[in-house]
């Protein structure tokens, strides 16, 4: 019931995932990266695993209690190089925050702020829903995939089906991260979501928010 309930809360539609956020998706475009589906699988496999992989980690991590919040807030900063990046990351722990406390309310939130990282919300969601670290760090990467495969999708108007079949195909890479995620942080960064997400500052009228 708790996993159904965090999966719910991590759906791409609700405004932590795909309805604002497009996790570099749409500046990957303007800048030609992305163009066709071949493009967006090679975007996602990457995204799995390397935002996907930091992100699952930490939050794996605060939830089996190896990583305070704080803690985990510190070491979220040192792998995201970009400030924009930073900024896309907290806002989308606020929303997340947010909607938990209605989901847990008589959980103890007093350990994060009220902008926490994304990685750090979801590890203390994953310990309020008294889910396995491995079940979190499953949410978090889905998240990731499936958030930005969105974002794709509307962007270039794809085929549904076609990024449907796209994001099924990934879901051994996406278990097998998730395996990983739970052996403890990821001591990596990535540069290129890094430079999207600064770059898209500078674009004029952007549909998504990062």
């Amino acid at each position: 019931m708790s996993l159904a309930m965090v999966m719910s809360l991590a759906d791409s539609r609700l405004p932590i995932g795909g309805h604002v956020h497009s996790g570099g998706v749409e500046e990957a475009i303007s800048s030609g990266i992305v163009r066709d589906i071949d493009t967006v699988a090679a975007y996602l496999r990457r995204r799995i695993r390397t935002a996907g992989l930091v992100s699952a980690s930490l939050a794996a991590a605060v939830c089996a209690g190896a990583l305070t919040p704080a803690a985990a807030e510190a070491q979220a900063d040192a792998r995201a190089l970009a400030p924009a990046a930073r900024t896309a990351s907290r806002a989308q722990g606020r929303g997340l925050l947010r909607l938990a406390k209605f989901a847990w309310p008589h959980h103890d939130w007093s350990d994060l702020d009220a902008r926490p990282h994304l990685s750090t919300a979801f590890g203390e969601v994953g310990r309020a829903a008294e889910l396995a670290p491995i079940e979190i760090a499953g949410v978090v990467v889905y998240t990731t995939m499936t958030g930005a495969a969105t974002a794709a999708q509307r962007l270039l108007a794809l085929d549904p089906a076609a990024v449907a079949a796209t994001t099924l195909a990934l879901t051994p890479l996406c278990e097998q991260t998730a395996r990983a995620a739970t052996t403890g942080p990821a001591a990596l960064s990535d540069t290129l979501g890094d430079v999207l997400a600064q770059r898209h500052l500078e674009r004029e009228m952007p549909l998504f928010a990062s």
